[in-house]
């Protein structure tokens, strides 16, 4: 964003004052918010103020509106200079934006920036007779009728530099102007002729209710079956209700499969005497405790269990107290390690040396 700043000293006016007409209408804008919020006015009493004194802010006026609206100067200078639409030096009477953003960049934007140029002269220059300056401005909103332009209050649109040249000069001369579309068109309907919405039966009521006859008519003969399933290569494809669902399928291995296999089922009698432990078939035992070789040659003590519930107790020999033995009788306990830092020659975790 460019730097703005006051116009220069010798520009300014030695005073400004409201007029009675616009300090009414400035009253009528502070009522509209509540006691002790008449600063949110600031922006339309800015743009009351510009347009009393040629479209431009002097410093007086800002002066004015802080004093109006019981302001610091320096708040109401920060929106002064921030906002674009605040003019902060002298501008020509007829002060012409022109909107150069895209969609007026394509329409021809560019030929009235020529046109402007030979005509007016330099952006922010004042012309010789003190009617026109212009500046570029960003997007005006009237991008249906591009290219176009902002003279004071008004739009100017579907312009081209023959057009624009013709406007200035009626502007300077005091001929009646039009506003808006400068081509013939009204607003922002199509160029030419309208080719739309022209049938009369679709504003005389005649056609209300006509789509249900549609469904009344055979289906073969209006197409409309045709038109309900015809597919393309963008439609999706049918779905499969089963897609990802587990199946049903049948269990092999089950008497009833075995036996119309051939397979003679199992007797009775013979299942019960697979069940009597006194009649299964001998298999090698299982090594004992007692016999059983160690895992490793290093001594080891189980641990503590309850001889109520029938395991074997540690042997007195370990480290692990037996359950129900007085502390007297275990075995002592280890020195217990000073801290680190106690004696400069122990190391962490070790006893210090004697």
């Amino acid at each position: 964003m460019s730097v703005r700043r006051l116009a220069s000293a010798d520009q300014q006016p030695p005073a400004f004052a409201f007029t009675a007409e616009n300090e009414r209408w400035l009253a009528q804008q502070i009522a509209k918010y509540p006691d002790g919020r008449q600063a949110s006015a600031v922006i339309p009493a800015l743009w009351q103020a510009q347009k009393q004194n040629d479209y431009w802010l002097p410093r007086k006026a800002i002066e004015a509106v802080a004093e109006t609206l019981g302001m610091p100067m320096i708040r109401v200078m920060e929106v002064a200079t921030f906002y674009t639409m605040f003019n902060l030096e002298p501008v020509g009477r007829f002060f012409v934006q022109l909107c150069g953003t895209v969609p007026c960049h394509v329409k021809g934007a560019i030929d009235l920036k020529q046109a402007l140029l030979n005509k007016v002269g330099d952006e922010r220059h004042v012309s010789a007779d003190g009617n026109f300056s212009w500046l570029e401005v960003e997007c005006l909103g009237a991008c249906c009728n591009a290219p176009m332009v902002q003279i004071n209050d008004d739009y100017y649109e579907d312009l081209t530099p023959d057009l624009l040249v013709a406007l200035l000069d009626d502007l300077a001369a005091g001929r009646p102007v039009k506003v808006g579309p400068q081509n013939g068109r009204h607003a922002s309907e199509p160029e030419g002729a309208v080719t739309t919405l022209q049938d009369p039966a679709l504003y005389d009521g005649s056609v209300v209710g006509t789509w249900r006859d549609r469904f009344r008519d055979d289906p073969v003969a209006t197409g409309e079956t045709e038109a309900a399933t015809a597919t393309g290569p963008g439609d999706p494809k049918p779905a499969k209700p089963d897609a990802g669902r587990a199946t049903e399928r049948p269990v092999t291995d089950t008497p009833a499969t075995r036996a119309a296999q051939g397979e003679a089922p199992v007797h009775p009698e013979t299942r019960a005497d697979s069940a009597d432990s006194a009649k299964k078939t001998q298999t090698d035992e299982a090594p004992s405790a007692e016999g059983a070789k160690p895992q490793s040659d290093k001594s080891y003590t189980a641990t503590p269990s309850k001889p109520a519930e029938g395991r074997p107790v540690a042997g007195a020999g370990g480290t692990t107290p037996v359950a129900g033995t007085p502390p007297s009788e275990g075995a002592p306990r280890a020195e217990p390690t000073k801290p680190v830092g106690a004696d400069p020659d122990a190391s962490p975790g070790r006893p210090p040396k004697e």
